[in-house]
């Protein structure tokens, strides 16, 4: 006989991410003076990678000329497009410069293989220290905060669900419930 059980997954809490301004991400970056974590970071707000896909690039993964990144086997092993800023293209070139990877963008200790997001973590949390912000944030955030500010400054909620890799635009509509913009405009009695 066949037991067909149907159990019910536990409902996710209705948490909202936390938002860096534009400021404090500015601040938390310019804290920074190694060139491999400034651009580390500067990747993961400006191109809204996830910590797991900043880790795993590959120097040929950087498209300067089409100012693309290419993510490969992200999340549900897809591959997609998202954008490379002329700030993060000049602070990778920084990096580049003074060091030369082999194999991975930003190798890690042991030979052949890249840094870990545990590594990135902590140079994330050191770096909202220094820069003396208070919001309970972690590496995501910028990833959040990239989301939110693209939508604050018009961009089509269809393409930023693109850049971000999200399956679904449910995914997506959180940034709707953090973004500032619409809630600016409503005046409070």
């Amino acid at each position: 006989r066949d037991f067909i059980y149907e159990t019910q997954r536990p409902k996710k809490d209705g948490k909202l991410p936390v938002i860096l301004s534009e400021g404090e991400v500015s601040r938390i970056i310019s804290t920074m003076s190694n060139p491999k974590h400034k651009a580390i970071l500067m990747l993961v707000y400006s191109a809204g990678l996830r910590v797991g896909e900043v880790v795993r690039l590959k120097p040929g993964d950087i498209d300067e000329n089409r100012k693309l990144i290419h993510v490969r086997g992200a999340k549900g092993r897809k591959d997609r497009y998202t954008l490379l800023s002329n700030v993060a293209s000049k602070t990778i070139r920084v990096y580049l410069n003074a060091s030369e990877p082999q194999g991975w963008l930003f190798p890690g200790q042991k030979k052949g293989s890249h840094i870990t997001t545990r590594t990135v973590q902590k140079v994330f949390e050191k770096a909202v220290e220094n820069a003396d912000i208070k919001k309970d944030v972690s590496v995501h955030s910028l990833r959040h905060s990239f989301a939110t500010h693209l939508l604050e400054r018009g961009t089509d909620l269809r393409y930023i669900q693109e850049l971000l890799g999200h399956k679904s635009s449910k995914t997506t509509e959180i940034y709707t419930h953090v973004s500032g913009r619409d809630l600016g405009k409503i005046i409070s009695p």
